[in-house]
């Protein structure tokens, strides 16, 4: 009689095992991922609902409205922040072709709303082709080239208003001044530019071939370069959009204001790249979201908004609080690059 023994599908469980040990590491990196792209936004929504419970003039209508306005500036410049750190670059010079752009738009528009928008863009755009071509073509690093470019924005703006002493003014019932001080729907025209800007940039980051070419040469500049990926045209064009875009919204400051003024843009490079990085955007580059900015630059205005609300704290210490949410934002990222790492 001959028995016939039933053997154990060892091989199916140990397919199973495999399959099962994947998933803690997995669901840890989506986490992490997770934490990165949306922690910003989590930190924004409780402080904005603590401050709402806090003071009574925090949630009003013209309190936000203010906030909004006053955040569209700073956000259309950390959008072009965004597509240079993800290449991993840095500019340093839009603050100073934002004091520039206000100062050349207010000037221009003595000879017209065309002259007044127009002459910002090309003449800050400029200078990004400029910065682009240095750090591309001569492969010299970004940080000093856009040094250099801070200094010289700087000093044609204030040659331009003569140390500052003259001060152009933006006509009342012009059509820049209604661009600048007008509202849509009870929020402020800039905020609309500064909405339909980001929503550009995100397309443009995430639907076209550009938008590859800026993740690739960020994450690994020689791999792209092998791919076929045009490393060098890439980097021109992200600072010549970061050029442009600073200049931009040099030019909807001075019509909000009406004048351009030249103390403006003094450590706005430094709020750009910290509303940048809290955002979730990598330093080294390769990774970042246009949202993401968007996301930071409101917490920072928040952060100033509920500092002027307590009343008995004076400014500078909503730059302790950035700074101090900056190093934790850079300590995360670190730490989760490194466990991305391990597993």
């Amino acid at each position: 009689m001959t028995v016939t023994k039933t053997q154990t599908p060892v091989s199916v469980d140990k397919d199973r095992q495999a399959g099962a040990e994947p998933a803690g590491p997995a669901r840890a990196e989506r986490l992490s991922a997770l934490v990165q792209q949306h922690g910003a936004l989590a930190v924004l929504v409780i402080v904005s609902l603590v401050a709402t419970f806090s003071f009574d003039s925090f949630a009003t209508g013209d309190n936000v409205s203010n906030m909004a306005t006053s955040s569209a500036f700073l956000a259309i410049v950390a959008l072009g922040m965004t597509f240079v750190i993800i290449t991993g670059g840095i500019d340093l010079s839009v603050g100073s072709l934002f004091a520039l752009g206000g100062v050349l738009a207010a000037w221009g528009s003595r000879h017209g709303t065309l002259v007044a928008l127009l002459l910002p863009l090309v003449v800050c755009g400029a200078v990004g082709v400029v910065n682009g071509l240095l750090v591309a073509r001569s492969r010299l690093a970004p940080f000093i080239v856009t040094l250099a470019a801070m200094l010289g924005a700087r000093g044609l703006m204030l040659a331009i208003t003569d140390e500052g002493a003259n001060t152009y003014l933006i006509g009342k019932g012009s059509f820049l001044a209604e661009l600048g001080q007008g509202t849509t729907f009870g929020l402020g025209n800039p905020v609309w530019i500064m909405l339909a800007l980001f929503v550009a940039g995100a397309v443009v980051l995430r639907r076209t071939r550009f938008g590859q070419h800026v993740y690739a040469v960020g994450g690994n500049e020689d791999a792209a370069a092998l791919m076929g990926a045009p490393v060098a045209r890439t980097k021109i064009l992200v600072y010549t959009l970061s050029g442009v875009l600073a200049g931009l919204a040099g030019a909807l400051n001075a019509a909000w204001l009406a004048s351009g003024v030249t103390i403006l843009g003094n450590g706005m490079e430094l709020e750009a790249i910290s509303a940048v990085v809290i955002g979730g955007t990598l330093l080294t580059g390769g990774l970042g979201y246009v949202s993401g900015s968007l996301v930071g630059v409101l917490l920072l205005k928040v952060i100033q908004n509920v500092i002027n609300q307590i009343g008995s704290l004076d400014s500078s210490y909503q730059q302790v609080v950035s700074g101090a949410f900056l190093a934790v934002v850079v300590v995360a990222q670190t730490w989760l690059g490194r466990r991305r790492q391990l597993m």
